[in-house]
């Protein structure tokens, strides 16, 4: 199993983040951590796999927390500043991916983490073959987050009215919810669908043409 310490400033999130690992086959959630002294101390206690990391903590960016982690790291965070992800990738971060994201896309990045894990555990001398592969395994399944011309704020509302409501959800229904256009709502939902982070069925009513309707299935 592949442990795994989850470092985000939210209580919430960082609970959705650890149900969203625990359902990848291979890993298991060491331990969470809200800032970035109890982080430091997470990892020195824990000794994790992998670190999932916010880059706003409360008390230090976790930019700067980023470069002492002497454990694999993926950042999870909504930093989108070129800055941000520059930094990371120079302190070493194997992957980056922006908030709000669905449990497919994490799993996605996890997965590629683990057959790059497995490629690296080896005594044999590497080829460049060797190494090119293990370079693609971490990101050949990256998929965008957000697609463009999208708000990433409303994708995030639109994803969480989905994925809490319990039931299969319409456009029209979530508009209404969400107090927004049909046609925005529709938008940000055939977006989803296409990145497999909800199921488009029909729905047939009494009368009628049969209606799109959206399931969460993350």
């Amino acid at each position: 199993m592949i442990r795994t310490l989850i470092v985000d400033d939210d209580f919430r999130v960082a609970g959705v983040h650890a149900g969203f690992v625990a359902e990848v086959p291979g890993f298991t959630v060491a331990g969470i951590a809200h800032t970035a002294a109890e982080a430091r101390a997470r990892v020195r206690e824990l000794a994790p796999d992998l670190v999932l990391l916010d880059v706003y903590l409360p008390d230090e960016s976790g930019l700067a927390l980023l470069p002492e982690l002497a454990t694999d790291t993926i950042v999870l965070s909504a930093a989108t500043d070129a800055a941000s992800v520059t930094a990371a990738i120079r302190a070493g971060a194997l992957n980056y991916l922006i908030k709000p994201f669905t449990t497919r896309q994490l799993a996605e990045r996890l997965t590629a983490y683990a057959r790059f894990r497995t490629q690296m555990t080896t005594d044999r001398p590497f080829t460049q073959d060797d190494v090119d592969r293990a370079y693609r395994a971490l990101h050949d399944q990256d998929r965008a987050t957000t697609p463009k011309g999208q708000s990433s704020a409303t994708a995030r509302l639109v994803s969480e009215q989905l994925r809490t409501s319990g039931s299969p959800q319409s456009a029209a229904e979530v508009a209404g919810q969400l107090g927004m256009a049909r046609a925005t709502a529709q938008r940000y939902l055939t977006a989803l669908a296409d990145s497999g982070a909800v199921e488009m069925r029909l729905r047939y009513g009494a009368t009628g043409r049969p209606e799109h309707e959206y399931v969460w299935v993350g």
